[in-house]
């Protein structure tokens, strides 16, 4: 894994966080929870083939 994408990890969730913010105290919450539902995906699209390969190596490590 590189420090790359702990920056982008990092990169959206400040720009989420802000955007969040403003859509909240203008008075639309229900954008600002798509926003973050957004965010979050985002990121879990980015993360889950480390996880995936995490567990490919577990198992190949286990396996007798």
């Amino acid at each position: 894994m590189s420090v790359n994408l702990i920056f982008k990890i990092a990169a959206v969730g400040i720009i989420v966080t802000v955007l969040s913010q403003v859509l909240k105290h203008s008075g639309r919450e229900e954008h600002a929870f798509l926003l973050s539902l957004a965010g979050l995906m985002i990121v879990l699209f980015w993360v889950v083939p480390y996880i995936y390969n995490l567990f490919e190596t577990m198992q190949s490590l286990f396996t007798f």
